[in-house]
């Protein structure tokens, strides 16, 4: 294999061209810094996780992809309903109720290749160097320090970088905490999602045109229903693995189609159109990183964590991270400090809004856990819930969770997310932790 072994320098290395990634690359080279984006596959490309939440309007605004989002064709989505099996529809939720119309309020359900390649073109302006069809092999190591990555090109040649901080940003592979061993599942967030794509089925219209829809199946699990443009619908069921193998059915036609005879809403509105014919599968959904940092580290996005996607708070979170990180490496190149430590508020912020999050999540998958019931018994809880779900999920909860565990339980925060000092000390982590800081 042939090799290069001239080594280039750069301020920063981001493995992963997507939001995340992206997010930060774009205000790393807003700053003035050498970034390299070090891309696998070769943009535009598919990817799922295709709704935005209200709180995606700073970190986009931030990098000033508002305009470029606003003269896409994304569908605009300004609420999100909930449907019994039965059909039954609650009234939408609309974000413009709580929030401002014009800015926070009106977000946009999203083709992934299409965004992710506005993403990456916006980073390449703000004068990020991206490489495509690259593969990172592995990081270089001087002591415990990662002082860069080794990687392959499409032409097969293997070359070294080399940068004071190396950010991974490679989503659900989680590259550098799954060859780390940091990476933890979920205590009970264990699901499967069978999914596809429709053109021409039933939408809502005018405003609702863009309503995301989660339309649950008799205490098994939820199908989403995200209207995107070009007539095209991304329509999926999650649920417990053993439940939707029953049978010893494997296959994901099958599956899906069992499914939607499951609620009479998805069913309608799948009658009329018809899928693509592609049908995907993917499964434990929910993951952790033991820590956020390491000497000449950082991960970021999904590599960190990522939560069951019920209330599409994926992207939301990859953007804050993208954001909270560049703007702290960007500290820490300027003071020539760019220990573990200087991530510790940023981890804390990160795993606070997960815990937040997956608190909600959990209450959704229980049984005898019911918004309306929360909502009945306290009114002004329905304006916590919204900013939760809507990823304004850096505030304090307190109120909300205790009430809420007069329903249901809800689960412990899990302590994960703070930087890893040394792994010369036995692994000690920083000791600010993430359970110790609300962000």
């Amino acid at each position: 294999m042939p090799t290069q072994n001239k080594s280039q320098s750069y301020d920063a290395i981001i493995i992963g061209g997507g939001p995340s990634g992206t997010c930060s690359a774009a205000i790393l080279a807003e700053y003035g810094h050498r970034v390299l984006i070090l891309e696998r596959e070769k943009f535009p490309r598919y990817h799922i996780g295709e709704s935005l939440i209200p709180f995606t309007f700073q970190p986009l605004q931030r990098i000033g992809m508002i305009p470029k989002m606003k003269g896409s064709a994304f569908v605009k989505k300004y609420s999100v309903t909930f449907v019994q099996p039965d059909g039954r529809r609650s009234q939408p939720f609309y974000f413009f109720n709580r929030y401002d119309r014009e800015t926070v309020a009106q977000t946009w359900q999203v083709l992934r290749s299409e965004f992710d390649q506005i993403m990456l073109d916006n980073a390449r302006e703000k004068g990020a160097e991206v490489r495509e069809e690259t593969t990172v092999t592995r990081t270089l190591m001087e002591g415990d320090r990662v002082v860069g990555v080794e990687a392959k090109d499409k032409s097969g040649q293997t070359f070294e970088v080399r940068a004071p901080i190396t950010l991974d940003c490679t989503g659900k592979e989680a590259f550098t905490s799954n060859r780390n061993g940091w990476r933890m599942s979920d205590p009970y967030l264990n699901k499967v999602a069978v999914w596809t794509y429709y053109k021409d089925s039933k939408r809502g219209v005018g405003i609702d045109e863009g309503d995301t829809t989660v339309a649950y199946v008799p205490d098994k699990g939820w199908f989403w229903h995200i209207p995107q443009h070009n007539r095209m619908t991304s329509v999926g069921i999650v649920a417990e693995g053993k439940y939707l193998s029953r049978g010893g059915v494997k296959d994901p036609k099958t599956i899906f189609h069992r499914e939607v005879e499951e609620n009479q809403w998805i069913k309608d509105r799948l009658s009329t159109g018809e899928s693509t014919g592609e049908y995907f599968i993917t499964s434990e959904y929910s993951r952790h990183s033991k820590y956020c940092a390491a000497p000449g580290l950082v991960l970021v996005g999904d590599a960190l964590a990522f939560l069951d996607p019920v209330f599409s708070s994926g992207v939301m979170l990859a953007l804050k991270s993208g954001q909270l990180v560049g703007e702290a490496v960007h500290e820490g190149l300027v003071a020539g400090d760019l220990s573990p430590a200087r991530f510790a508020n940023y981890g804390a912020t990160i795993r606070a809004g997960v815990e937040n999050m997956r608190k909600l999540v959990y209450a959704f998958y229980d049984p005898k856990f019911s918004f309306r019931e929360v909502i009945a018994r306290y009114p002004d809880a329905g304006g916590e819930i919204t900013d939760c779900l809507s990823g304004d999920v850096n505030k304090d909860f307190t109120q909300l969770w205790n009430r809420i565990r007069e329903f249901v339980p809800l689960p412990d925060d899990l302590p994960y997310g703070a930087p890893l000092e040394s792994s010369a000390d036995g692994g000690k982590a920083s000791a600010i932790s993430a359970a110790g800081k609300s962000g």
